[in-house]
């Protein structure tokens, strides 16, 4: 008998904490088809608790908590085989003390008091039946549809994402960051490594960071919706996919020619409902020839947004072209029925100052920066994080003053 083996026999609280996680990794195994990911996320979430509740048990246990999750890992290698590193382990506990409040706010009354562990309790042995396993499979191969039982598991854990995004999650420390970036997964059916590129590129800063303070706070709550021309802003606008060089010298043809050949990734980049129209999009006026660099269309704001390309610091000229620009269009390519158009201009840098010197008040234009390189985020979040305090004083202010 190994060491191993003695030490559990001769803790039989052990052995029977061993046995009921390595139980629920077995029947969680059986779920197939569109249950999938909510059965691993349920697993884990469910492994993570009884985990805690071991850790947390007292005295009677201590002998063993110290190496709990070391142990339990190599008795699940010997019964389910790999896949439970005492690292997944961490990850299962974390996603329990992450996501256990979310969900006891997110669930209905009758959850949230007493009968909620019965409740539980009795899904999960539904969860662990051969039988119910069986109906389950057979029901959703044939019509697709949940079963009674399996909508209550639905209710209970609302999971809707996939593990491999939530160990992406679980990674962000700012609970309104983290909500922002699971809404929008979901929405936009992100795979866990377009949410990791998102996150990776600071995309809740830079939301943020282009919009009104007051709208801040709705990124958490409601995601990204897309209202009015401004929602559709990112400052800067990252374009690493590109593979330009931030030092080399290119021209704006260059960084045109770039985008084009990675068309797809700019327009997931620009947001949502863009569609592609035209490069150097050509125009005749007053017998006098006009190109607009990248023509394309949102059909959530429906209108054009005409985007120009600058790779030095924006100068008030350019501007005024784009003015020119967006004019043309809305008097005589856009119809009746779509909204004015948009015009956005791309620069290396811009100053705020002159941008709003320079255009009129309500005018379809905006000017925002971009990076050939992922930003850096410690820096968007302290400027973020300032944003925030000084919102939250002026808000304190303005209420003692109503007072």
């Amino acid at each position: 008998m190994s060491k191993n083996d003695k030490k559990l026999q001769a803790n039989d609280n052990a052995s029977a904490f061993f046995e009921n996680v390595a139980q629920i990794i077995e029947n969680a195994r059986k779920f197939v088809g569109r249950t999938a990911n909510l059965a691993m996320c349920v697993t884990y979430f469910e492994i993570g608790r009884m985990i805690v509740e071991e850790e947390q048990g007292g005295k009677s246990r201590a002998e063993y908590g110290k190496g709990l999750l070391a142990d339990l890992s190599a008795y699940l290698k010997g019964r389910v085989g790999t896949g439970f590193s005492e690292t997944t382990l961490k990850n299962a506990r974390k996603f329990y003390q992450i996501y256990a409040p979310a969900i006891r706010q997110a669930l209905p009354d009758e959850f949230n008091n007493d009968k909620q562990k019965q409740i539980r309790q009795s899904l999960l042995a539904e969860f662990n039946n051969n039988e119910f396993q069986e109906k389950s499979q057979a029901t959703l191969t044939k019509s697709g549809d949940k079963t009674k039982s399996q909508a209550m598991l639905s209710q209970s854990y609302p999971f809707t994402l996939s593990w491999s995004h939530y160990l992406i999650l679980m990674r962000i420390k700012n609970d309104d960051e983290r909500r922002f970036y699971e809404i929008e997964a979901t929405r936009q059916q992100w795979t866990y490594r377009y949410l990791g590129r998102q996150y990776g590129s600071s995309l809740y800063e830079r939301l943020a960071l282009s919009r009104e303070k007051e709208a801040v706070m709705k990124l958490a709550k409601k995601g990204q919706e897309i209202e009015n021309p401004r929602d559709i802003l990112k400052n800067p606008l990252v374009l690493e996919f590109l593979d330009m060089e931030d030092r080399f010298q290119y021209s704006e043809s260059d960084l045109e020619t770039a985008i084009i050949s990675k068309l797809q990734q700019f327009l997931l980049e620009l947001g949502k409902g863009f569609l592609f129209e035209a490069r150097q999009k050509r125009f005749t006026f007053n017998e006098k020839h006009f190109k607009v660099d990248l023509v394309t269309y949102n059909r959530l704001l429906k209108c054009y947004v005409l985007i120009d390309l600058k790779t030095d610091m924006l100068a008030h000229q350019d501007l005024g072209q784009m003015q020119m620009y967006v004019h043309y269009f809305d008097r005589y390519v856009k119809t009746s029925d779509e909204n004015p158009t948009v015009g956005i201009l791309l620069c290396k840098e811009k100053d705020d100052a002159i941008v709003e010197l320079t255009l009129p008040e309500g005018e379809n234009i905006y000017a925002s920066e971009y990076n050939l390189y992922l930003p850096d985020k410690s820096l968007l979040q302290s400027k973020l994080a300032e944003w925030v305090e000084e919102y939250e004083e002026t808000k304190a202010i303005a209420e003692t003053l109503g007072e």
